[in-house]
């Protein structure tokens, strides 16, 4: 194994409470909608692509509508992360900083461009990752996107460590091992290694 490539929700940490603060905001601004996000309705949607959300959340409005209210949620959710962060699982930059000094890190998550840079800005983490991608940069599934960070790193050997069954599939798409974060919030039950803490990694790995 020369890399590791990870997920961000459900893998490296919660975001909900901040994105929750971000998305009920927004909610407020429009009457056709008429809701409040809830935290496990928000867990419900966590590794799907946003027009997968915008389907699950709000399925009274039409797609056009959907879209609409989900940009807006998006760049404000990426504003407010930036300036509060999110909630690291224990032990995650220790974790990286010995890694990072045997493999190659980067991270590959279905959210829209700027997720992951409010993510980098807060924490301080992006020394530890080479490369990232996702959806809102390449309009590409999460399996194509992990292609992607293949072929442009020349990686010969990852791995790819997610918490959803989306990112199971987005593994096997990318014919690399899956390992299962299984503190996070999805269910897997096919999958080559899993760890019940971050920290646990360094013990398979």
């Amino acid at each position: 194994m020369d890399s590791i490539i990870f997920d961000l929700d459900g893998t490296l940490w919660d975001s909900r409470d901040t994105v929750l603060i971000a998305w009920n905001k927004i909610m407020k601004q429009y009457k056709q909608v008429n809701k409040e996000i809830t935290k496990e309705e928000l867990k419900g949607t966590m590794g799907l692509q946003m027009k997968e959300i915008g389907e699950n959340l709000f399925p009274n409005l039409d797609e056009d509508m959907q879209e609409k209210v989900l940009h807006e949620c998006g760049e404000l959710e990426c504003d407010y992360l930036s300036e509060h962060g999110g909630s690291l699982y224990e032990n995650v930059e220790n974790v990286l900083n010995v890694l990072s000094k045997k493999y190659k890190l980067y991270i590959v998550s279905n959210c829209q461009h700027g997720y992951i840079e409010a993510f980098y800005k807060f924490h301080r983490l992006d020394k530890y990752f080479l490369d990232y991608e996702n959806p809102g940069r390449t309009g590409l599934s999460k399996g194509e996107n992990i292609r992607l960070i293949i072929n442009r790193n020349g990686l010969k050997n990852p791995v790819y460590v997610g918490d959803t069954e989306g990112d199971l599939k987005a593994a096997k798409y990318a014919g690399i091992p899956f390992v299962y974060a299984n503190y996070g919030f999805g269910e897997v039950n096919n999958y080559d290694y899993a760890i019940n803490k971050f920290d646990e990694l360094l013990k398979i790995i």
